[in-house]
């Protein structure tokens, strides 16, 4: 009866490759999978998965780069009723054996290259399975042969997927989806992103972080797009395959936008075909996004905003709405709902500053196996996003900062963002994170890390944001260095620089 009444991840699959089994649904490398082919290719995929003397329930950590492989570990641990633990292919030693431990997970899929860093971090792993390029492989096993029928029923509140946080102020922690919380978010994604299925969208950020995932790559092919993807973000390539192929849609992280439209090749390729840009996974620098509306005109943008405990799509600022408020993250989407509140859970005023909370058939179940850490973000009844936001009248959200990384400096508070806004103004920078760090005398200094793109001065740079801000808003310090930290999504990882430049 769960399946008469029940709607699984892969059925998303499934139902589309009975309306169009004929249609491209994606294309990696040099092979091209039909929705048939590809449904087909999961089961298979869950068939070898349940071969491994795996049950319902189980975690898989998945630990690779983009791939057809990749996608059909997804789906086929969520056919078969396995839980994906998605891990960062940048992680290795105590970092590694953390999720891999932390989660349970007692089965790694994994790219052949990578297979080494899992055997060296010390993980207790049961099995190991290569995605691809190996005899053995998932993909091998996925690729022909019959489809099986599987003896597995998986219902909407079963777990399919554990995403971790990104872990850029603490210990990542296991998001608990369900293949409910998931569905939900496609909807919403649908709803807000103007998904179509002729825009052929380009898929390049990484498959292991929820918003390429769940807010893209899933929903277009619950529409039937024909979807292309990259093993990896390079952006010399990205234009390429652009101009190439011409594609409609196209999602990066902020820091891949700027590479984009710092890269030479920029304003030499014909990027025409593009009618939807979306960013999201942190904060676009207001100039940045300028520079972009000024050389694509044609583009709408979109603004995607949340995080992984909800799917991760929270709220979206459309494109007939960034010429009032290009700096807000927009309004939520169609299954959530939000507030901004006080320390003490009591609603703010319009205007006024407070942490945004949210209810929604999207969140999360809880942080696996650390029920402290899921009372404490449930509290209310809400959902704490630890995001410090103010909202206007009309219901869109700004986002000024994490919370934690709001600066105190000498008992004024000071968003790292303002200040990171003020120096991309500045010609000579690339890129920045402003950051607090130890001070006897202001308690916290403002320090600016910047990635400079021609030649300037740590005083050339003060002076800047002293002529854009008020003077105690400007950094005590800059530090230039070629590259900032961040992880593959492309979000910062402040708490790295924090460590690195605390005397």
């Amino acid at each position: 009866m769960i399946g008469m009444r029940s709607s699984s991840v892969a059925d998303v699959l499934r139902r589309t490759a009975a309306k169009v089994p004929e249609r491209t649904a994606l294309r990696f490398d040099t092979r091209d999978w039909t929705y048939a082919e590809l449904d087909a290719a999961v089961s298979r995929a869950a068939a070898a998965l349940l071969r491994l003397g795996l049950r319902k329930g189980d975690r898989v950590a998945a630990y690779g780069r983009n791939s057809d492989a990749y996608l059909l570990g997804f789906l086929g641990c969520a056919r078969a009723g396995l839980v994906h633990v998605p891990i960062n292919y940048n992680l290795a030693g105590d970092e590694l054996r953390y999720l891999i431990e932390q989660s349970g997970s007692t089965t790694v899929l994994v790219d052949p290259d990578l297979e080494s860093n899992v055997e060296s971090s010390g993980a207790a792993v049961a099995t190991k399975l290569r995605l691809r390029d190996a005899a053995g492989s998932l993909l091998e096993l996925a690729w022909a042969g019959e489809v099986p029928e599987l003896d597995v029923s998986v219902g909407d509140d079963d777990l399919v997927q554990l995403l971790y946080t990104s872990g850029t102020t603490a210990r990542p922690k296991g998001a608990m989806m369900t293949h409910r919380a998931l569905l939900h978010e496609y909807l919403s994604c649908l709803s807000a992103l103007d998904l179509a299925a002729e825009d052929e969208p380009l898929h390049v950020m990484p498959l292991y972080h929820s918003a390429q995932l769940h807010v893209f790559l899933m929903p277009a092919l619950m529409i039937g797009s024909t979807n292309h993807l990259l093993e990896t973000p390079e952006p010399g390539e990205i234009l390429r395959r652009i101009e190439r192929y011409g594609h409609r849609s196209f999602f990066a992280a902020p820091t891949l936008w700027v590479a984009l439209a710092n890269h030479p090749e920029f304003a030499e390729r014909d990027l025409g075909s593009l009618r939807k840009a979306y960013y999201g996974a942190s904060i676009m620098p207001v100039p940045v996004l300028r520079r972009l509306q000024e050389a694509l005109p044609q583009l709408g943008f979109y603004n995607c905003f949340g995080q992984s405990e909800i799917a991760p799509l929270a709220t979206v600022l459309r494109p007939e709405e960034h010429a009032e408020r290009g700096d807000s993250a927009g309004r939520p989407v169609l299954f959530v709902e939000l507030r901004v509140v006080d320390p003490a859970g009591e609603d703010v005023p319009a205007g006024e500053l407070g942490e945004v909370v949210y209810r929604s058939p999207q969140l999360c179940t809880g942080y696996w196996d650390k029920p402290e850490d899921t009372e404490e973000a449930f509290r209310g009844g809400w959902f704490h996003s630890g995001d410090l936001v103010y909202r206007d009248e009309q219901g869109f959200i700004f986002v000024v900062d994490r919370i934690k990384d709001v600066i105190n400096t000498g008992g004024v508070l000071v968003a790292s963002r303002e200040v990171e806004d003020a120096l991309y103004t500045h010609e000579a920078v690339g890129e920045v994170a402003v950051i607090g760090v130890p001070d006897e005398k202001w308690m916290e200094a403002i320090a600016a890390v910047v990635v400079p793109k021609a030649e300037t001065t740590e005083q050339a740079l003060i002076a800047h944001v002293r002529s854009k801000l008020a003077s105690f808003k400007a950094p005590k310090r800059v530090h230039l260095v070629e590259e900032l930290p961040r992880n593959a999504s492309g979000k910062l990882l402040k708490r790295v620089l924090r460590e690195r430049f605390t005397d």
